[in-house]
């Protein structure tokens, strides 16, 4: 049969607790030694009997090496856990402060809503209407200055049409003139030719009144045709007629 597993208590009989913490103790220590050789550790091992007797194993006997190193990550693990706990805490402090806070400006805003007034004693209302007075000023005083600029923005806007109204006025005013009398110097134009044609005849004419005419004969001919005169106002339609008078002298000889 197989051994048992062995119950982990307390042994009441003195000499068998001391028979049995001799035989634990040198086979820790033997492990011990054991888990040193084998994997190259720092093993330091302290027993202390029932009676206070001190049994010790330390790897190449450096006790005091090994407790020293020990007593520095002992204490540089306790600063990182204080200091974690110190962050957690700050963290902690922060995130109720800031809690609090947004409840207030909440609270605040409901008051300034009209909401949950009851809570208010009198004094508490009267800054609060206080509040809201000051609040409406400021209100109203932007909304007076975004009017007046944009009344001003407008005032401007109308005062550039205005202008170009005015120059497109005066534009048309001097192409209305420059027409009119374009047309009245197409005219007066048109009078003096027609003027100095019946004014002045045929050079033929001249010449045929100074003899005896004693048979004659005239050919006419009518041309039109439209004058485009550069700068003097708009093309008119021109009709002009010339007549040819061919006459013969009589049987007296005169030249």
């Amino acid at each position: 049969m197989g051994r048992g597993k062995v119950q982990l208590k307390r042994i009441e009989n003195k000499i068998n607790r001391q028979v049995t913490f001799s035989k634990r103790r040198s086979g820790l220590l033997k492990k011990a030694n054991e888990i040193s050789v084998l994997c190259d550790a720092e093993v330091a091992l302290i027993i202390f009997s029932t009676k206070g007797k001190l049994y010790e194993y330390a790897t190449d006997s450096c006790m005091d090496k090994i407790l020293e190193r020990y007593e520095l990550y002992s204490y540089a693990e306790k600063v990182l856990i204080s200091s974690e706990s110190e962050t957690q805490g700050n963290w902690c402090h922060e995130y109720r402060k800031l809690k609090a806070k947004v409840e207030t400006i909440q609270k605040c805003q409901k008051h300034l809503m009209g909401e949950d007034l009851e809570t208010l004693n009198l004094k508490e209302l009267q800054q609060l209407e206080q509040q809201l007075e000051s609040s409406l000023k400021h209100i109203r005083s932007r909304k007076g200055q975004l009017m007046h600029e944009s009344i001003s923005e407008l005032q401007r806007k109308e005062r550039s049409l205005q202008e170009e109204n005015k120059v497109l006025q005066k534009e048309l005013l001097l192409c209305g003139s420059r027409r009119k009398g374009g047309r009245g110097s197409s005219a007066a134009t048109r009078s003096h030719w027609l003027a100095t044609m019946d004014a002045q005849p045929p050079e033929q004419l001249k010449n045929s009144s100074r003899r005896p005419i004693s048979a004659c004969s005239a050919t006419s001919a009518c041309y039109s045709g439209i004058v485009s005169p550069a700068g003097l106002g708009p093309p008119y339609r021109v009709r002009c007629c010339i007549i040819v008078v061919t006459a013969r002298s009589s049987s007296m000889g005169l030249p």
